[in-house]
């Protein structure tokens, strides 16, 4: 449903925050994501499940806008985001971490989140100090502040990845696998601060491999296979699709 101000609604009622209608996208023969929709509503947790290979990146590429699709729609807050660049999209509020975090290595941690607010949020830079302040020490960093970004442990690089992406103030937030690579106590830790960053009402897609990670958060999951869309529904009931299980777990129905 469309309201007279444009803004899609679900049945529900729920406003549609970001809408995503028969996305594909090809590398020559290689289609990495093949007529994929779905939508996301204000506020909601949607975890991203499949094998490796699977498009779970290519699909976030093409939101972010790191990359153009081939035909489709992507409809953020009932304006089209067409083929705009992914510093445009950032600037709407679309934020995101990578699996390998990218911090500017020689530059401060604090230094970092300035970038992101200064550029992707349009703060001033008093705005900017403030605001960046407050992540440090919501994000477990303020300790680390002056430290060089390079040198962070694994765990202090996920959050300040995190961190980056919230200081551009996103109505949406990609995490692309931002618990790989940690211990189970670190991956426990991570896991509470995105359930904070979820109760801010910050509207949330995660892929992730460590599924008990994504399992403690979202509240629903979408499943792809070779580029397709597989299967979306609450949490269980796509766990024991027995298409899931069989493509993403291994395990015969």
């Amino acid at each position: 449903m469309v309201t007279p101000s444009g803004q899609q609604t679900q049945a529900d009622g729920k406003e549609v925050l970001l809408s995503v209608r028969n996305l594909s996208k090809s590398f020559g023969a290689l289609k990495v994501v093949q007529d994929v929709s779905f939508e996301l509503a204000r506020g909601e947790v949607l975890g991203v499940l499949g094998p490796n290979g699977a498009g779970k990146t290519s699909l976030f590429n093409l939101i972010s806008g790191d990359i153009a699709f081939d035909t489709g729609a992507i409809t953020l807050s009932g304006t089209p985001l067409g083929r705009e660049p992914s510093y445009r999209r950032a600037m709407r509020g679309i934020g995101r971490t990578y699996q390998i975090p990218r911090p500017y290595a020689k530059m401060t941690t604090f230094e970092n989140l300035l970038v992101a607010a200064r550029f992707a949020a349009g703060r001033s830079e008093r705005e900017a100090y403030l605001s960046c302040a407050a992540l440090l020490e919501d994000c477990g960093l303020a300790g680390k502040a002056n430290l060089p970004a390079g040198g962070l442990t694994l765990l202090d690089r996920k959050r300040l990845e995190l961190a980056r992406a919230l200081a551009g103030e996103p109505k949406l937030l990609l995490l692309d696998e931002i618990a790989g690579g940690l211990t189970e106590a670190e991956a426990g830790q991570l896991v509470s601060l995105i359930r904070q960053v979820r109760d801010r009402g910050i509207t949330i897609i995660w892929i992730e491999h460590v599924l008990h990670a994504v399992m403690a958060v979202a509240e629903r999951l979408l499943v792809l296979s070779f580029g397709e869309k597989i299967a979306d529904g609450k949490p269980q009931e796509v766990i024991d699709n027995p298409d899931v299980r069989r493509i993403y777990m291994g395990i015969e129905a």
